[in-house]
């Protein structure tokens, strides 16, 4: 039975389009998500990151900080990797629409005027990814042929 699960969650026959779009979505998220936890890139790192969730009423920031910041670069790199993609597409989906509606909705669609569109994008990207897995060219892909001869 657990095998059969994780066979689930590891298979696919999305084919080499989910490489297309797993490598650059996946290098966005963790480049967003090391501005977070490192400050890099010109992030506010993981004490800036919390203030400011902190001041949005996300407490305890501190560790909203690390969730999100932790599930935008720990799961892009699973996705850019192809690893246990559909878990990790499923955290980074859901981290842009927390995103979404605590920091983007009231300023409306375009990014230009601080709104959605960006982290709309990266959500259906992800649930994308979540839907079809990680592709013939993938870790997951690798990881299932073994699973199936436990």
């Amino acid at each position: 039975m657990k095998s059969s699960l994780l066979n689930t969650i590891l298979s696919s026959k999305a084919g080499a389009v989910a490489l297309v779009l797993r490598v650059p979505v996946g290098l966005i998220l963790a480049a967003h998500g090391a501005q977070k936890l490192f400050g890099w890139f010109g992030g506010n790192g993981l004490a800036g990151t919390a203030q400011w969730l902190s001041s949005m009423g996300m407490e305890p920031g501190y560790l909203m900080a690390i969730l999100a910041g932790g599930a935008e670069f720990f799961g892009g790199l699973a996705m850019v990797l192809g690893l246990l993609t559909r878990p990790a597409a499923l955290a980074a989906a859901f981290t842009m629409l927390v995103a979404i509606f605590s920091v983007h909705i009231s300023n409306g669609l375009f990014a230009d005027n601080g709104g959605y569109e960006y982290a709309l994008t990266l959500m259906v990207a992800s649930l994308a990814l979540m839907i079809q897995g990680g592709g013939s060219f993938s870790i997951d892909k690798m990881l299932s042929g073994k699973v199936e001869q436990i």
